[in-house]
């Protein structure tokens, strides 16, 4: 069935204002377009619902009978209109994130504090997952957008860039390394370096550049995240080798960062989302703010 919305809409305000010509104000029509839209409602429904002359109108037992629904019909879908409406202009409504694990610890707060002062009654339901589930997340539709690493390029997958996020030296401030204000990744043969599973985002571009110039990295000891290898470092088991997003300055007493030369590594960070799909209004509305803080320079 369908459903004559405008002639519905002209039916109820014609009844509730008692004359055409108001009724045709109020709808922006003229009394001609809104004669049309009540003879059109009432061929559809083959019953008459108004009686009018020219200086009278009066609806119809059967008008009176539906005027009560019809009005109701009216404001739900008006309603509802203007909820969507402000929903796409102020960004409201609630989506899911997929982030990296890095970088859920470090600059994901900085851009949820944004998207938080901005949209205060917004709801994110954040996934920290691999580089590869954040991908298949995004393709899956179980999270609308996806912050990762860069890795091979999917075509129903669109990445923006965000930023270089290179590879540091950490350790304690009491460990032989500590000293220096660089190192160099021939100064890595030490015998407590703690290092990251082969399987992560991280570790593949790591291997990948440093392969390039004939270096092999190995490690003392193999962790599958991040987080634990720092909080080895904290515990002062040894030193690794974690993205620059890892832990900021400071934000763990007694560790340092180094920087690493020789070649400097950097992991690519990416925004993504899939090809094609229209993205939520809170979904947009936390895209748009991560895209102007990347391209007002942000960096980590």
């Amino acid at each position: 069935m369908k459903i004559d919305f405008d002639g519905l809409q002209a039916f109820v305000t014609v009844a509730e204002l008692g004359a055409f010509n108001k009724a045709a104000d109020k709808l922006g029509l003229t009394q001609a377009a809104l004669t049309r839209r009540i003879q059109k409602l009432e061929n559809y429904l083959d019953l008459k619902l108004m009686d009018r002359t020219t200086r009278h109108m009066a609806l119809t037992p059967v008008g009176r009978d539906l005027l009560p629904k019809a009005r109701s019909l009216v404001m739900d879908m008006a309603s509802t209109f203007t909820q969507l409406k402000d929903a796409s202009q102020t960004g409201k409504g609630h989506f899911t994130l997929a982030c990296v694990p890095t970088l859920a610890t470090s600059v994901l707060p900085l851009w949820i504090r944004q998207y938080r002062d901005r949209f205060p009654a917004n709801r994110v339901k954040l996934v920290d997952a691999s580089a590869y589930e954040i991908r298949e997340a995004v393709l899956g539709q179980q999270a609308e957008l996806g912050v990762t690493v860069q890795g091979t390029k999917h075509p129903d997958l669109e990445e923006t860039m965000l930023f270089d996020d290179p590879l540091m030296f950490y350790c304690r401030s009491e460990h032989p390394l500590s000293n220096r204000s660089a190192l160099t990744w021939a100064d890595m043969n030490v015998d407590d370096l703690i290092v990251v599973s082969s399987f992560t985002g991280t570790r593949i571009v790591m291997n990948y550049q440093l392969a390039k110039k004939g270096i092999e990295l190995q490690g003392h000891y193999e962790v599958q995240h991040h987080a634990t290898a720092l909080n080895l470092v904290t515990a002062g088991v040894g030193c690794a080798i974690m993205p620059a997003t890892t832990c900021a300055d400071g934000d763990r007493p007694g560790v340092l960062r180094i920087a690493l030369k020789s070649p400097v590594v950097r992991r690519k960070i990416v925004l993504v989302r899939k090809k094609g799909v229209t993205l939520s209004p809170g979904a947009q509305a936390f895209n748009d703010i991560v895209l102007s803080m990347a391209h007002a320079g942000f960096r980590p």
